[in-house]
């Protein structure tokens, strides 16, 4: 399992960006001879940093060791990156981790999608604006050295949102599209500190009604500009979205997503179910080469985070400035000029069991979407995890995984010994309450804001 690392590691950034030159490296592994069914794949991403293991897998020679040729091809958004895998432009991609879950249930594009592979943990942000971060900077409490104490509660947005509510111009955050972790991130948070994020009807994509904040959708790299644009009032997304605004000196970020629900899987690899069933070897091959990507990612202390952070920087992958993606990837994170603070799980690739597919995080979200109305009915217990075992598949991870183990490529004790898929009662949310995948229902009863058994929402509110 990987070590924390922090604001030890020795960043060669010049070194390393002088190393790949820029360009796309040519890996020194020769492609091996393997009888996989489909040697050669188009997988999709969007330029975020938690791509970085599909990069890594490239650039490293990882897919080349398991006999696959990839070519790694930009998204311009999430629908357009989901309707590629569905349609089959893509023979796999970088997914929200609520995608294919989303898709199994009709949620949107209806698909029969498969994630065999968790791509990370945490990695999100929230940002305010420089006008409305102004607005609750005073009321903050601070530490001995001026600066405000983190986790920033949302109930600090109370007043401000009230204030544009009675000025007719409600407070607006964007997030990257309706079935993300940031949308369920920022809803969690705004929900904790006693703002209601709004729900959805059936057939609504906005899910507006009833809200003290307006949500809405906006590509990732398209962040900075709508917030400079004064469209929106905050956002959450991926790195290196934050630390841009922090570089631009247009918003502040206030919270990342490990203090809002820690350890949270971020992204997924997703594939075709009919695409698993027709290519096992390939599958096998490819999540073996993102188990070895991962596991270069955490290696030692993150060692490798400088050469990472170089490909990264690099205009093929997310095509950010290096020093703005090395902020919040080295075991640190930027929350404005001069505060700079130790965040040695902001980004987790491999430790933690990172890669492994659980079926309690495909539940959460699942629970997610019921608490906020995309799931219009209530569910018993045995629909989550049913649904939840229909897309998540720790049996193909470990199936992978197993093989480098007894290859002597992984260490066994890197990955879980219990079969159950379900992680312990978990904890660390920023509210306080404790999650147990085992009792959905249970838990959506816990939350003051939100549906529980059988309510509904109708455009007069929740009944």
């Amino acid at each position: 399992m990987r070590k924390h690392f922090g604001l030890a590691i020795a960043l060669t950034l010049t070194t390393a960006l002088a190393a790949c030159g820029g360009s796309e490296t040519t890996p020194t592994q020769q492609t091996a001879k393997t009888d996989v069914e489909k040697p050669i794949l188009k997988l999709g991403f969007i330029k975020l940093t938690d791509m970085a293991p599909l990069a890594i897998a490239k650039e490293k020679g990882f897919f080349a060791e398991e006999g696959l040729t990839v070519t790694l091809e930009p998204q311009a958004n999430w629908k357009v990156l989901l309707d590629g895998v569905i349609g089959g432009q893509l023979d796999g991609a970088h997914m929200l981790a609520g995608q294919p879950i989303a898709a199994s249930i009709g949620l949107g594009v209806k698909g029969d999608l498969v994630a065999p592979i968790s791509l990370d943990l945490n990695g999100n942000a929230i940002t305010l604006s420089n006008k409305v971060y102004a607005m609750i900077e005073p009321t903050l409490p601070k530490g001995a050295d001026g600066k405000p104490t983190h986790p920033i509660s949302a109930a600090s947005l109370k007043p401000v949102a009230a204030k544009l509510k009675a000025e007719g111009k409600p407070l607006k955050m964007g997030m990257v599209f309706p079935v993300s972790p940031h949308n369920y991130e920022l809803r969690y948070w705004l929900a904790a500190g006693g703002l209601n994020p709004g729900f959805y009807l059936p057939g609504d994509v906005a899910g507006t009604t009833g809200a003290d904040v307006q949500l809405s959708v906006t590509p990732p790299p398209q962040m900075p500009a709508t917030l400079e644009a004064g469209t929106i009032d905050g956002y959450s997304v991926g790195e290196p979205w934050n630390q841009a605004a922090v570089t631009k000196k247009i918003g502040v970020p206030v919270i990342t997503d490990h203090d809002i629900a820690n350890f949270n899987p971020e992204k997924v690899f997703g594939l075709k179910k009919q695409f698993v069933e027709a290519n096992p070897k390939t599958v096998k091959a490819l999540v073996r080469a993102i188990i070895k990507a991962q596991m270069w990612l955490d290696a030692d202390n993150g060692k490798n985070r400088a050469e990472a952070v170089a490909i990264l920087s690099q205009p093929n992958y997310v095509g950010a400035d290096a020093k703005v993606i090395a902020a919040s990837m080295t075991g640190q994170f930027t929350f404005a000029p001069g505060d700079t603070r130790p965040a040695p799980d902001f980004n987790i690739f491999f430790g933690h069991y990172a890669g492994y597919p659980f079926y309690s995080d495909a539940i959460w979200y699942l629970t997610q979407m019921r608490r906020w109305g995309q799931i219009p009915e209530g569910k018993d217990d045995s629909w989550y995890l049913s649904t939840a075992k229909n897309v998540y598949r720790p049996d193909l991870y470990m199936a992978a995984a197993k093989s480098l183990v007894d290859e002597g490529k992984a260490p066994a004790d890197a990955f879980p010994s219990d079969d159950s898929g379900i992680r312990k009662e978990q904890g660390k949310f920023i509210d306080g309450v404790t999650y147990d995948a085992t009792k959905p229902n249970a838990y959506l009863a816990s939350f003051a804001i939100g549906l529980k058994g059988a309510q509904k929402v109708t455009p007069a509110g929740v009944k």
